[in-house]
């Protein structure tokens, strides 16, 4: 009867989320040596498969469509009107900082991402890159290579500069079939 208490409740702590990462074993291995943590860390269960018991989802067979081209061309124009707004609205009165800029790279593509996403073009991937550095007399040469297809592949891209930074964004669109 305690062995189903003691599953029950190892259930119950995969569940709601978190249990050691350290087993009775080895907490018992490092009092022994004589070793001690003050601190034990934790891992989280939930976003880890096959620990949703209770959630089944069946798998859906998808039908081929054997559409090797898009239906709809991806819109540059409007990619590069959203590139323009995003990152000048971002930057106009912006000073360079290092670790601001930091964060400032994240922030700005993530919402373009979000912003070229809600367009709703499908079958296409978008990769978003912002480059933002100091404006203090010097030149920089930014280059990409990858597999292209330039029928259906294509990418935006948007230079800016203010008093103190430059920033440069791009956005490429890879069709995928």
């Amino acid at each position: 009867m305690s062995e189903i208490l003691r599953d029950r409740a190892a259930r119950l702590l995969k569940k709601r989320g978190s249990i050691s990462s350290l087993g009775s074993h080895e907490i018992k291995a490092k009092e022994f040596l004589g070793k001690t943590k003050d601190s034990m860390s934790t891992v989280s269960y939930v976003d880890e498969p096959g620990h949703h018991d209770d959630i089944l989802r069946p798998a859906v067979q998808m039908e081929n469509t054997y559409q090797l081209g898009p239906a709809k061309c991806f819109p540059v124009a409007i990619v590069n009107n959203i590139l323009k707004d995003v990152v000048s609205s971002y930057l106009e009165e912006e000073k360079y900082e290092a670790e601001l800029c930091r964060q400032m790279t994240k922030t700005i593509s993530e919402v373009i991402k979000a912003r070229v996403k809600d367009l709703m073009i499908p079958r296409y991937k978008i990769i978003v890159l912002i480059y933002i550095g100091q404006l203090d007399k010097q030149s920089m040469q930014i280059g990409s290579r990858c597999l292209w297809d330039t029928t259906s592949d294509t990418f935006s891209s948007y230079a800016f500069k203010n008093r103190s930074l430059f920033a440069l964004a791009n956005v490429y669109a890879v069709y995928s079939e």
